[in-house]
Formats: C-alpha cells, sequence, structure tokens
C-alpha cells in the first residue's frame, strides 16, 4: 500500500466528468490496488474522511469514505464505504449550510481553506461496492454530506462553487478556533 499523492485545485483534472468503471474493471487488480491506496492514503495519513479518483489524478467514478472519531468529533462511530459510479437519486429535507474543507484545498495534503455549504441531510444513493455489487440505500447527516461532497468531486464540481455566503470563507487554523464552539454551543 502506497500513499497516493493528491491533486490540488487548478489541477485539470478535477474539473472534469469522472469515467464510470464496469463491473470487470471494478473486480480488476488494478482498481482493487487504487481503492486499496486510497483508503491507505485517508487512514495513514488522516487527511480527511473522503477522497475522490479525480484527487489521486484518476479521472474514474471512484469515492472512497473513511470517518473516524477525531477530537472535534469524538462520538463518531467509525463509518467505512466505496462509492463506485456513485448517483444520488433522492435528495430528503432541507439544506443546511455546514462546514467543509477539502484535501485538494491545501498545500500538505490537508485542508487549508473550510466555508459552509448548503447540503441536504439526507439523500439517497445507487452505487457500486468494491465487489461490482449494486446497492441503493439512504445516508443521513455527516455521511450524506459527505457522499454529496464526493460525488461533486466526480462531476467536476469543487465545494467553493457551492458555497453561497463567501464571508464563510476561513483558513484552517481559524476553523479550529470556530468549529468547536459550534458543535458544543
Amino acid at each position: 500500500m502506497k500513499v497516493l499523492k493528491r491533486a490540488q485545485f487548478g489541477d485539470p483534472i478535477l474539473r472534469k466528468t469522472a469515467k464510470k468503471l464496469s463491473v470487470d474493471e471494478i473486480k480488476s487488480v488494478r482498481i482493487q490496488k487504487l481503492i486499496e491506496d486510497m483508503r491507505f492514503t485517508l487512514l495513514e495519513k488522516k487527511l480527511g474522511i473522503g477522497l475522490a479518483a479525480p484527487q489521486v489524478g484518476k479521472s474514474l467514478a471512484l469515492a472512497v469514505i473513511a470517518i473516524r472519531p477525531t477530537e472535534l468529533r469524538a462520538k463518531i462511530k467509525p463509518f467505512d464505504l466505496v462509492l463506485i459510479n456513485p448517483e444520488i437519486t433522492e435528495y430528503k429535507g432541507k439544506t443546511k449550510e455546514m462546514w467543509e474543507g477539502c484535501i485538494s484545498a491545501g498545500s500538505k495534503g490537508t485542508a487549508d481553506l473550510f466555508a459552509k455549504v448548503p447540503r441536504y441531510e439526507e439523500v439517497k444513493v445507487t452505487y457500486y461496492d468494491e465487489k461490482g455489487t449494486k446497492h441503493s440505500k439512504t445516508f443521513k447527516d455527516l455521511k450524506a454530506q459527505v457522499i454529496q461532497h464526493e460525488v461533486d468531486h466526480l462531476g467536476g464540481i469543487l465545494f467553493v462553487d457551492l458555497v453561497k455566503d463567501t464571508k464563510t470563507y476561513m483558513t484552517y487554523k481559524e476553523y479550529l478556533k470556530v468549529i468547536p464552539n459550534e458543535l458544543n454551543p
């Protein structure tokens, strides 16, 4: 396993629509290795909670999610998901302004830029897993937010494209000051 180099904002691959994969491609050694390396990159470097293939230089409709408890999210249960050819088929509830960053908006592989992005609290997604099995599931809260962020990446959309209130932009250092107060009012 290896830590993959991340594409940064400005890299044209982040603006392309990613190529869908066939079930045979999903099961190939090449794609299985890519999934393994993407998961390793997230978990080993603790860089974020989601990573889309375009962020590691591959224009493929593939994303890996690895949510882990942190100091700021101490009560979160670990969650892992591989999304291949994902399509959000239903948005439920209202949109809510949620803090987001992106590891492609950082100089050292971590997110240096954060802002509030409107996201639906619940989404229904159709996708293939790493074994090539098709699923249709509903996800809520942080899981739904991360899925929306990663699906956007696969369509060439960055979180900065969706920010409504540009006054919410802030650096990671300032985000660390603000977010604990919002999580624990």
